[in-house]
């Protein structure tokens, strides 16, 4: 029993001393190689990188507004007399003609008061003729003469008002336009407050929308403008501006402005909402790739490429166009800007130009076979043993 104890014993202990041993080699032996070779491999190590030279474009001054499309004209359509509908004609989205009849109220009691009106003028204006020639023959006098001409002034005036309120009894179209969705049907009771539709005239639209003042010395009448809509995506609308306010809002800092654009084909209706551009011309900017921007709190950064290294400048950033951003100050024309790998940089950093592409033109660029390919092995024994 004893002789199995020490057995035990014995195989403890050297299995300890494996163990010790071989922890010793880890931390003491291994960590020494690590130590030396590690400052040679962090004074050859460089990082990747594509480069794009920051180049000068001409770039377009733009304001951005919006504003909601209005009719040219627009109307309510009501009736002038109060009555029932006999006859309507009304179409939603139907263009028509100025004095397009669109309605009649009924006029049986407006007809027979014209005919009594018209009798009566008929009476008056041969009785005036009559007296006239009797005059002629100083068969009666001037007050006569004076009263029938009156009488027949009364009639004429009678016989036009009876007229006009038949008249008031068809709803005509005032302008030419287009035809609203109808509220009123056939033997319905109007008054004068009954809306029956609406009218607009969109031959051609009007857009009201605001500018800060600071631009307010740049915009003239005439400046074309153009106009966006979700309802019609990839199509642009261009119109000009037809009037400038000439008072700036106190509250806001900015002025009001309208643009007409033209509507031939009356694909824009009233009240749709739009995103309007207006053009003051063009300036030279720098401009880099939007891949080479780097944000940082409030600040925003870039790497350019300086004897080898990487090398962090703080920039102002101006306009973005399609992928492109425009470097206010920081950085000039021509300058190398890395535009790929930039998530592994930091200032002072050794590189490697792999690409370096045009901002206009991919030519030049390596096949991607040749971009991947990696370099050849050049570690220790050791550390080829330790991968």
């Amino acid at each position: 029993m004893m002789g199995n104890l020490r057995q035990i014993f014995l195989v403890a202990v050297f299995a300890c001393l494996a163990i010790g041993g071989y922890a010793y080699y880890q931390k003491v032996i291994l960590a020494s190689v690590d130590t030396a070779d590690q400052p040679a491999r962090g004074a050859s190590r460089s990082i990747a990188v594509e480069v794009s030279p920051a180049e000068t474009r001409e770039l377009s001054m733009i304001l951005e507004a919006v504003g909601t499309t209005r009719a040219l004209r627009s109307v309510d359509i009501v009736p002038h007399a109060e009555g029932r509908i006999v006859a309507i004609d009304i179409t939603a989205g139907r263009e028509v003609e100025t004095g397009t009849v669109l309605a009649r109220l009924d006029d049986e009691i407006e007809q027979a008061t014209l005919t009594e009106a018209q009798a009566m003028l008929d009476e008056k204006t041969a009785a005036q003729a009559r007296a006239e020639t009797l005059f002629k023959s100083k068969t009666v006098s001037r007050a006569t003469i004076d009263l029938v001409r009156s009488e027949t002034a009364i009639a004429r005036a009678t016989q036009e008002r009876a007229k006009r309120h038949l008249d008031d009894r068809v709803i005509r179209a005032p302008f030419t336009g287009v035809l609203g969705i109808k509220s009123m049907d056939l033997g319905a009771r109007v008054d004068t407050d009954s809306v029956l539709t609406s009218l607009d005239d969109l031959s051609v639209v009007e857009i009201e929308f605001s500018l800060p003042e600071t631009v307010y010395g740049q915009i003239k009448e005439g400046q074309i403008v153009t106009a966006t809509a979700a309802a019609f995506p990839g199509r642009s609308f261009i119109g000009s501006v037809d009037a400038v306010d000439s008072r700036i809002d106190q509250t806001s800092r900015a002025f009001t402005l309208r643009a007409r654009l033209p509507n031939d084909q009356r694909e824009l209706p009233a009240g749709m909402f739009m995103r309007l551009s207006l053009a003051l011309g063009t300036r030279d900017a720098v401009m880099v790739t939007e891949e080479a921007i780097l944000v940082q709190g409030e600040n925003t950064f870039l790497f350019v490429v300086e004897n080898g290294k990487a090398v962090q400048r703080r920039i102002l950033a101006g306009t973005r166009r399609e992928g492109m951003v425009e470097v206010l100050s920081g950085v000039t024309a021509e300058e190398p800007v890395i535009s790929r790998g930039i998530q592994s940089l930091r200032d002072g950093i050794n590189v490697e130009v792999m690409l370096t592409p045009s901002l206009n033109s991919d030519e030049g660029k390596p096949p991607q076979a040749d971009a991947a390919r990696t370099p050849a092995d050049t570690r220790s024994p050791l550390q080829q043993h330790r991968s």
